[in-house]
Protein backbone atom coordinates (compact mmCIF):
# COMPACT_ATOMS: atom_id res chain seq x y z
CA UNK A 1 0.00 0.00 0.00
CA UNK A 2 1.57 3.04 -0.96
CA UNK A 3 0.87 7.04 0.57
CA UNK A 4 1.23 9.79 -0.67
CA UNK A 5 0.34 13.91 0.89
CA UNK A 6 -0.89 16.02 -0.69
CA UNK A 7 -1.72 19.16 1.38
CA UNK A 8 -4.61 18.05 3.66
CA UNK A 9 -5.30 14.96 2.09
CA UNK A 10 -3.70 11.76 1.81
CA UNK A 11 -3.25 9.45 -1.13
CA UNK A 12 -3.29 5.67 -1.14
CA UNK A 13 -3.51 2.50 -3.42
CA UNK A 14 -5.87 0.13 -2.34
CA UNK A 15 -4.39 -2.66 -4.85
CA UNK A 16 -5.16 -0.76 -8.07
CA UNK A 17 -7.97 1.45 -6.80
CA UNK A 18 -6.31 5.48 -6.28
CA UNK A 19 -7.97 6.52 -3.11
CA UNK A 20 -7.91 9.93 -1.88
CA UNK A 21 -8.67 10.48 2.12
CA UNK A 22 -10.25 14.02 2.70
CA UNK A 23 -10.03 16.00 5.37
CA UNK A 24 -10.19 19.67 4.57
CA UNK A 25 -13.64 20.83 5.27
CA UNK A 26 -14.52 22.68 1.63
CA UNK A 27 -13.81 19.43 -0.44
CA UNK A 28 -15.79 17.60 1.93
CA UNK A 29 -18.68 19.83 1.64
CA UNK A 30 -17.99 19.94 -2.46
CA UNK A 31 -18.28 15.65 -2.59
CA UNK A 32 -21.21 15.65 -0.53
CA UNK A 33 -23.01 17.94 -2.91
CA UNK A 34 -22.09 16.84 -5.77
CA UNK A 35 -24.22 13.45 -5.46
CA UNK A 36 -24.33 12.91 -9.58
CA UNK A 37 -20.55 12.76 -9.62
CA UNK A 38 -19.32 11.46 -6.05
CA UNK A 39 -21.72 8.77 -5.86
CA UNK A 40 -21.95 5.54 -3.12
CA UNK A 41 -19.81 2.67 -3.96
CA UNK A 42 -21.17 -0.71 -4.85
CA UNK A 43 -21.89 -2.61 -1.83
CA UNK A 44 -19.78 -5.20 -0.22
CA UNK A 45 -21.93 -7.75 -0.60
CA UNK A 46 -22.43 -9.04 2.85
CA UNK A 47 -23.31 -5.41 3.95
CA UNK A 48 -26.14 -5.66 0.65
CA UNK A 49 -28.11 -8.17 2.78
CA UNK A 50 -28.23 -6.09 5.68
CA UNK A 51 -28.80 -2.90 4.15
CA UNK A 52 -30.26 -2.49 0.97
CA UNK A 53 -32.76 -0.13 0.03
CA UNK A 54 -32.52 3.88 -0.26
CA UNK A 55 -28.65 4.25 0.94
CA UNK A 56 -27.77 2.12 -2.05
CA UNK A 57 -29.57 3.66 -5.10
CA UNK A 58 -28.27 6.45 -7.15
CA UNK A 59 -30.17 8.81 -10.15
CA UNK A 60 -33.56 8.79 -10.30
CA UNK A 61 -34.31 5.71 -8.18
CA UNK A 62 -32.63 7.07 -5.37
CA UNK A 63 -34.85 10.54 -5.74
CA UNK A 64 -38.42 8.06 -5.89
CA UNK A 65 -37.55 6.58 -2.86
CA UNK A 66 -36.29 9.53 -0.75
CA UNK A 67 -39.58 11.38 -2.05
CA UNK A 68 -41.52 8.29 -0.40
CA UNK A 69 -40.42 7.90 2.44
CA UNK A 70 -39.75 11.48 3.06
CA UNK A 71 -42.96 11.91 4.74
CA UNK A 72 -42.49 9.09 7.62
CA UNK A 73 -39.85 11.22 9.12
CA UNK A 74 -41.37 14.65 9.06
CA UNK A 75 -41.57 16.25 12.87
CA UNK A 76 -45.68 15.79 12.95
CA UNK A 77 -45.65 11.97 12.28
CA UNK A 78 -42.19 11.68 14.43
CA UNK A 79 -44.82 13.24 17.08
CA UNK A 80 -47.04 10.40 16.66
CA UNK A 81 -44.24 7.98 17.56
CA UNK A 82 -43.31 8.76 20.59
CA UNK A 83 -45.58 6.32 22.55
CA UNK A 84 -43.71 3.64 20.61
CA UNK A 85 -40.45 4.92 22.04
CA UNK A 86 -41.92 5.30 25.71
CA UNK A 87 -43.45 2.24 25.47
CA UNK A 88 -39.95 0.43 24.30
CA UNK A 89 -37.97 2.87 26.74
CA UNK A 90 -39.89 2.04 29.98
CA UNK A 91 -39.66 -1.66 29.67
CA UNK A 92 -36.11 -1.76 29.81
CA UNK A 93 -36.21 0.80 32.75
CA UNK A 94 -38.23 -1.72 34.35
CA UNK A 95 -35.83 -4.52 33.80
CA UNK A 96 -33.13 -2.21 35.27
CA UNK A 97 -35.28 -1.40 38.32
CA UNK A 98 -35.79 -5.05 38.96
CA UNK A 99 -32.41 -6.01 39.75
CA UNK A 100 -31.63 -3.16 41.95
CA UNK A 101 -30.58 -4.43 44.97
CA UNK A 102 -31.69 -3.26 48.45
CA UNK A 103 -28.63 -1.06 48.81
CA UNK A 104 -30.21 0.95 45.67
CA UNK A 105 -27.50 0.10 42.88
CA UNK A 106 -26.70 -2.36 40.71
CA UNK A 107 -24.13 -3.57 37.84
CA UNK A 108 -25.31 -3.90 34.63
CA UNK A 109 -24.07 -4.02 31.28
CA UNK A 110 -26.15 -1.90 30.00
CA UNK A 111 -24.74 -2.16 26.04
CA UNK A 112 -26.69 -4.98 24.80
CA UNK A 113 -29.31 -3.84 26.74
CA UNK A 114 -29.55 -0.16 24.70
CA UNK A 115 -29.09 -2.51 21.23
CA UNK A 116 -32.28 -4.35 22.18
CA UNK A 117 -34.05 -1.26 23.26
CA UNK A 118 -32.94 0.31 20.40
CA UNK A 119 -34.40 -2.43 17.98
CA UNK A 120 -37.79 -2.59 20.12
CA UNK A 121 -38.38 0.84 19.30
CA UNK A 122 -37.69 0.65 15.50
CA UNK A 123 -39.88 -2.57 15.42
CA UNK A 124 -42.63 -0.52 17.22
CA UNK A 125 -42.64 2.84 15.60
CA UNK A 126 -41.88 0.20 12.23
CA UNK A 127 -44.58 -1.70 12.14
CA UNK A 128 -47.02 -0.44 15.20
CA UNK A 129 -50.25 -2.80 15.16
CA UNK A 130 -48.28 -5.46 13.86
CA UNK A 131 -45.74 -4.96 16.64
CA UNK A 132 -45.57 -8.85 17.37
CA UNK A 133 -44.67 -9.74 13.83
CA UNK A 134 -42.58 -7.42 13.30
CA UNK A 135 -40.90 -7.82 16.11
CA UNK A 136 -39.93 -11.69 14.45
CA UNK A 137 -38.78 -10.12 11.44
CA UNK A 138 -36.49 -7.87 13.17
CA UNK A 139 -35.25 -11.26 15.18
CA UNK A 140 -34.34 -12.34 12.25
CA UNK A 141 -32.97 -9.14 10.60
CA UNK A 142 -30.50 -9.39 13.78
CA UNK A 143 -29.40 -12.76 13.70
CA UNK A 144 -28.64 -11.82 10.18
CA UNK A 145 -26.71 -8.68 11.47
CA UNK A 146 -24.84 -11.09 13.47
CA UNK A 147 -23.78 -13.53 10.78
CA UNK A 148 -23.00 -10.83 8.50
CA UNK A 149 -20.69 -8.68 10.84
CA UNK A 150 -18.48 -12.58 11.75
CA UNK A 151 -18.38 -12.42 7.89
CA UNK A 152 -17.66 -9.07 7.65
CA UNK A 153 -14.13 -9.14 10.02
CA UNK A 154 -12.71 -12.40 7.23
CA UNK A 155 -11.64 -12.13 3.90
CA UNK A 156 -14.53 -12.19 1.66
CA UNK A 157 -14.26 -14.65 -1.22
CA UNK A 158 -16.33 -13.44 -4.58
CA UNK A 159 -19.02 -15.67 -5.07
CA UNK A 160 -19.26 -17.12 -1.44
CA UNK A 161 -22.76 -16.37 -1.48
CA UNK A 162 -23.61 -18.93 -3.75
CA UNK A 163 -21.50 -21.77 -2.20
CA UNK A 164 -24.01 -24.16 0.01
CA UNK A 165 -22.63 -23.81 3.24
CA UNK A 166 -24.33 -23.97 6.81
CA UNK A 167 -24.33 -20.09 6.75
CA UNK A 168 -25.62 -19.55 3.54
CA UNK A 169 -28.38 -22.29 3.90
CA UNK A 170 -29.56 -20.55 7.41
CA UNK A 171 -29.39 -16.76 5.41
CA UNK A 172 -31.71 -17.85 2.93
CA UNK A 173 -34.06 -19.65 5.16
CA UNK A 174 -34.48 -15.94 6.94
CA UNK A 175 -34.80 -14.05 3.81
CA UNK A 176 -37.46 -15.99 2.94
CA UNK A 177 -39.59 -15.89 6.55
CA UNK A 178 -38.47 -12.09 6.15
CA UNK A 179 -40.39 -11.95 2.37
CA UNK A 180 -43.37 -14.13 3.85
CA UNK A 181 -44.27 -12.20 7.20
CA UNK A 182 -43.68 -9.10 5.40
CA UNK A 183 -45.82 -9.53 1.92
CA UNK A 184 -48.56 -10.78 5.23
CA UNK A 185 -48.65 -7.26 6.97
CA UNK A 186 -48.51 -5.52 3.16
CA UNK A 187 -50.87 -7.17 1.52
CA UNK A 188 -53.17 -6.80 5.04
CA UNK A 189 -52.79 -3.26 4.59
CA UNK A 190 -53.01 -3.05 1.23
CA UNK A 191 -56.38 -4.59 1.28
CA UNK A 192 -57.51 -1.83 3.63
CA UNK A 193 -56.32 0.80 2.46
CA UNK A 194 -58.24 -0.07 -1.06
CA UNK A 195 -61.36 -0.67 1.22
CA UNK A 196 -60.75 3.25 1.99
CA UNK A 197 -59.63 2.73 5.70
CA UNK A 198 -57.08 5.01 6.78
CA UNK A 199 -53.33 4.03 6.93
CA UNK A 200 -51.50 3.52 9.82
CA UNK A 201 -49.65 6.14 11.35
CA UNK A 202 -46.30 3.64 11.57
CA UNK A 203 -43.64 4.13 9.05
CA UNK A 204 -44.64 0.97 6.78
CA UNK A 205 -48.24 2.61 7.38
CA UNK A 206 -47.25 5.89 6.01
CA UNK A 207 -44.65 4.57 3.48
CA UNK A 208 -47.37 2.94 1.79
CA UNK A 209 -50.10 5.63 2.14
CA UNK A 210 -47.03 7.48 0.15
CA UNK A 211 -46.48 5.04 -2.25
CA UNK A 212 -50.11 4.12 -2.83
CA UNK A 213 -50.91 8.00 -3.80
CA UNK A 214 -47.88 7.74 -6.10
CA UNK A 215 -48.77 4.83 -7.64
CA UNK A 216 -52.35 6.93 -8.29
CA UNK A 217 -51.11 9.63 -9.39
CA UNK A 218 -49.31 7.60 -11.96
CA UNK A 219 -47.94 8.71 -15.58
CA UNK A 220 -48.17 6.07 -17.64
CA UNK A 221 -44.83 7.12 -19.43
CA UNK A 222 -43.06 6.83 -16.26
CA UNK A 223 -41.09 3.61 -16.15
CA UNK A 224 -41.31 3.09 -12.29
CA UNK A 225 -44.53 4.21 -10.57
CA UNK A 226 -43.46 3.83 -7.05
CA UNK A 227 -42.34 1.28 -5.03
CA UNK A 228 -42.28 -2.71 -5.62
CA UNK A 229 -42.84 -5.04 -2.84
CA UNK A 230 -39.33 -5.72 -3.12
CA UNK A 231 -38.69 -2.45 -2.63
CA UNK A 232 -40.49 -1.96 0.42
CA UNK A 233 -38.79 -5.24 2.05
CA UNK A 234 -35.26 -3.58 1.86
CA UNK A 235 -36.58 -0.30 3.25
CA UNK A 236 -38.19 -2.25 5.94
CA UNK A 237 -34.98 -4.01 5.93
CA UNK A 238 -32.81 -0.52 6.10
CA UNK A 239 -35.14 0.77 8.83
CA UNK A 240 -33.98 -1.71 11.09
CA UNK A 241 -30.68 -1.79 10.52
CA UNK A 242 -29.83 1.99 10.30
CA UNK A 243 -32.62 2.40 12.78
CA UNK A 244 -31.36 0.28 15.27
CA UNK A 245 -27.80 0.61 14.93
CA UNK A 246 -27.05 4.65 15.39
CA UNK A 247 -29.45 5.17 18.49
CA UNK A 248 -27.81 2.49 20.13
CA UNK A 249 -24.37 3.72 19.75
CA UNK A 250 -25.18 7.26 20.44
CA UNK A 251 -27.19 6.06 23.38
CA UNK A 252 -23.95 3.78 25.25
CA UNK A 253 -21.39 6.48 24.50
CA UNK A 254 -23.75 9.19 26.07
CA UNK A 255 -23.99 7.12 29.10
CA UNK A 256 -20.89 6.53 29.41
CA UNK A 257 -19.47 9.97 28.91
CA UNK A 258 -21.92 11.20 31.62
CA UNK A 259 -20.80 8.68 33.38
CA UNK A 260 -17.42 9.52 33.74
CA UNK A 261 -18.70 13.68 33.57
CA UNK A 262 -20.56 13.72 37.01
CA UNK A 263 -21.20 17.53 36.15
CA UNK A 264 -22.90 17.12 32.82
CA UNK A 265 -24.43 14.30 34.05
CA UNK A 266 -25.88 16.67 36.99
CA UNK A 267 -26.99 19.31 34.89
CA UNK A 268 -28.90 17.04 31.93
CA UNK A 269 -30.81 15.38 34.88
CA UNK A 270 -31.54 19.31 36.57
CA UNK A 271 -32.71 20.82 33.10
CA UNK A 272 -35.23 16.84 32.62
CA UNK A 273 -36.53 17.70 36.26
CA UNK A 274 -37.22 20.90 35.40
CA UNK A 275 -38.76 20.66 32.20
CA UNK A 276 -41.01 16.59 33.09
CA UNK A 277 -40.34 16.46 36.78
CA UNK A 278 -41.31 13.21 37.08
CA UNK A 279 -43.72 12.74 34.31
CA UNK A 280 -43.17 10.83 30.72
CA UNK A 281 -41.32 13.76 28.63
CA UNK A 282 -43.60 14.90 25.60
CA UNK A 283 -42.24 16.10 22.34
CA UNK A 284 -42.48 19.81 22.48
CA UNK A 285 -40.52 19.60 26.23
CA UNK A 286 -38.11 17.35 24.28
CA UNK A 287 -37.33 19.55 21.22
CA UNK A 288 -36.81 22.58 24.15
CA UNK A 289 -33.92 20.34 25.92
CA UNK A 290 -30.91 22.52 25.15
CA UNK A 291 -28.64 21.18 27.78
CA UNK A 292 -29.85 17.57 26.79
CA UNK A 293 -28.98 18.40 23.03
CA UNK A 294 -25.75 19.72 23.29
CA UNK A 295 -24.77 16.89 24.82
CA UNK A 296 -25.73 14.77 22.63
CA UNK A 297 -24.05 16.87 19.59
CA UNK A 298 -20.70 16.55 22.10
CA UNK A 299 -20.96 12.67 21.78
CA UNK A 300 -21.82 12.22 18.34
CA UNK A 301 -18.66 14.47 17.50
CA UNK A 302 -16.42 12.07 19.72
CA UNK A 303 -18.25 8.86 18.83
CA UNK A 304 -19.92 9.24 15.38
CA UNK A 305 -21.37 6.02 14.47
CA UNK A 306 -19.32 5.51 11.79
CA UNK A 307 -15.59 6.97 11.32
CA UNK A 308 -15.69 7.61 7.44
CA UNK A 309 -18.06 7.71 4.15
CA UNK A 310 -16.90 6.55 1.05
CA UNK A 311 -17.66 8.25 -2.66
CA UNK A 312 -16.65 6.58 -6.08
CA UNK A 313 -15.72 8.18 -9.08
CA UNK A 314 -17.50 7.16 -12.39
CA UNK A 315 -16.66 9.96 -14.52
CA UNK A 316 -12.82 10.16 -16.04
CA UNK A 317 -11.45 13.53 -15.26
CA UNK A 318 -13.58 14.55 -12.11
CA UNK A 319 -12.40 17.48 -10.47
CA UNK A 320 -12.33 17.89 -6.43
CA UNK A 321 -11.22 20.99 -5.73
CA UNK A 322 -7.80 21.46 -7.53
CA UNK A 323 -7.49 16.99 -8.05
CA UNK A 324 -7.86 15.73 -10.99
CA UNK A 325 -9.73 12.22 -10.28
CA UNK A 326 -9.63 9.49 -12.85
CA UNK A 327 -12.75 6.79 -13.19
CA UNK A 328 -12.79 4.56 -10.33
CA UNK A 329 -11.08 6.59 -8.02
CA UNK A 330 -12.30 5.97 -4.27
CA UNK A 331 -12.92 9.35 -2.43
CA UNK A 332 -13.07 8.27 1.61
CA UNK A 333 -14.15 11.72 3.43
CA UNK A 334 -12.81 10.72 7.49
CA UNK A 335 -15.26 11.75 9.44
CA UNK A 336 -13.76 10.86 12.81
CA UNK A 337 -10.50 13.49 11.52
CA UNK A 338 -12.72 15.91 10.87
CA UNK A 339 -14.40 15.78 14.39
CA UNK A 340 -11.17 15.26 16.33
CA UNK A 341 -9.30 17.92 14.64
CA UNK A 342 -7.76 20.46 16.58
CA UNK A 343 -7.61 23.33 13.62
CA UNK A 344 -11.14 22.89 13.46
CA UNK A 345 -12.22 22.22 17.22
CA UNK A 346 -9.73 23.77 19.10
CA UNK A 347 -6.90 22.52 21.05
CA UNK A 348 -9.35 20.42 23.30
CA UNK A 349 -10.77 18.97 20.47
CA UNK A 350 -10.32 15.40 21.91
CA UNK A 351 -12.04 16.42 25.27
CA UNK A 352 -15.65 15.99 26.25
CA UNK A 353 -17.35 19.90 26.58
CA UNK A 354 -20.40 19.82 25.15
CA UNK A 355 -20.64 23.55 26.00
CA UNK A 356 -19.10 24.38 22.65
CA UNK A 357 -22.37 23.46 20.88
CA UNK A 358 -24.24 25.73 23.29
CA UNK A 359 -25.67 28.26 20.40
CA UNK A 360 -25.86 26.13 17.86
CA UNK A 361 -24.14 23.56 15.36
CA UNK A 362 -23.52 26.38 12.76
CA UNK A 363 -21.77 28.86 15.58
CA UNK A 364 -19.74 25.45 16.97
CA UNK A 365 -18.37 24.93 13.54
CA UNK A 366 -17.78 28.08 12.20
CA UNK A 367 -19.67 27.44 8.98
CA UNK A 368 -17.15 24.70 8.33
CA UNK A 369 -18.46 21.12 7.18
CA UNK A 370 -16.73 19.66 10.41
CA UNK A 371 -19.80 17.99 12.10
CA UNK A 372 -21.59 15.30 10.22
CA UNK A 373 -22.22 12.08 12.27
CA UNK A 374 -25.38 12.06 9.74
CA UNK A 375 -23.57 12.97 6.38
CA UNK A 376 -24.64 15.82 4.49
CA UNK A 377 -25.70 17.53 1.46
CA UNK A 378 -28.81 16.00 -0.37
CA UNK A 379 -28.29 12.75 1.00
CA UNK A 380 -28.11 13.69 4.84
CA UNK A 381 -29.45 10.46 6.76
CA UNK A 382 -33.25 11.10 6.54
CA UNK A 383 -33.54 9.18 9.42
CA UNK A 384 -31.47 11.79 12.06
CA UNK A 385 -34.40 13.32 13.47
CA UNK A 386 -35.88 9.93 14.12
CA UNK A 387 -32.54 9.15 16.49
CA UNK A 388 -32.25 11.95 18.02
CA UNK A 389 -35.82 12.03 19.42
CA UNK A 390 -35.46 8.87 20.30
CA UNK A 391 -31.99 9.37 22.28
CA UNK A 392 -33.28 12.34 23.70
CA UNK A 393 -36.20 10.39 24.95
CA UNK A 394 -33.99 7.62 26.55
CA UNK A 395 -32.13 9.56 28.51
CA UNK A 396 -34.75 11.75 29.36
CA UNK A 397 -36.43 8.56 31.32
CA UNK A 398 -32.74 7.19 32.14
CA UNK A 399 -32.35 10.37 34.12
CA UNK A 400 -35.40 10.55 35.74
CA UNK A 401 -34.53 7.36 37.72
CA UNK A 402 -31.15 6.86 37.88
CA UNK A 403 -27.75 8.22 38.69
CA UNK A 404 -24.93 6.19 36.89
CA UNK A 405 -20.74 5.45 37.36
CA UNK A 406 -18.67 3.40 35.23
CA UNK A 407 -17.82 0.09 36.99
CA UNK A 408 -14.36 -0.06 37.83
CA UNK A 409 -14.64 -3.34 35.12
CA UNK A 410 -14.86 -0.86 32.38
CA UNK A 411 -12.61 -1.29 29.56
CA UNK A 412 -12.34 1.90 26.95
CA UNK A 413 -12.06 0.12 23.65
CA UNK A 414 -14.24 1.65 20.77
CA UNK A 415 -13.70 -0.42 18.04
CA UNK A 416 -15.45 -0.18 14.45
CA UNK A 417 -16.58 -3.43 12.42
CA UNK A 418 -19.37 -0.97 10.85
CA UNK A 419 -20.28 1.06 13.43
CA UNK A 420 -17.78 2.24 16.47
CA UNK A 421 -19.16 0.49 19.54
CA UNK A 422 -17.23 -0.19 23.26
CA UNK A 423 -15.34 -3.60 21.94
CA UNK A 424 -15.89 -4.43 25.87
CA UNK A 425 -19.43 -3.70 26.67
CA UNK A 426 -20.46 -0.67 29.03
CA UNK A 427 -20.57 -2.25 32.52
CA UNK A 428 -22.55 0.66 34.67
CA UNK A 429 -23.57 1.18 38.21
CA UNK A 430 -26.87 2.33 38.01
CA UNK A 431 -28.10 4.22 41.49
CA UNK A 432 -32.09 4.29 42.01
CA UNK A 433 -33.47 7.85 42.72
Amino acid sequence: MHWRRHRKNCFTWLGPVPVINVTDPELIREALMRINEFQKPRLNPLVGLLAPGLVSYEGEKWAMHRKLINPAFHMEKLKLMLTAFSTSIAETINKWEKTITVTGSSEIDVWPHLTTLSADVISRAAFGSSYEEGRRIFELLKEQTEITVRLFQSVYLPGWKYLPTKTNKRMKEMNAEIQRLLKGIIDKRRKAMEAGEPAKDDLLGILMESNFKETQSHDIKKQRPGMSFQDMIDECKLFYFAGQETTSVLLVWTMILLSKHQDWQMRAREEVLAKFGKDQPDFDGLNNLKTVTMILYEVLRLYPPVHSVSRRVYNQGTKLGDLSLPHGAMVSLLILHAHHNPKLWGDDALEFNPERFSEGIAKATRGNVSFFPFGWGPRICIGQNFAIIEAKMALSMILQRFSFELSPSYAHAPTSVIIMQPQYGAPIILRQL
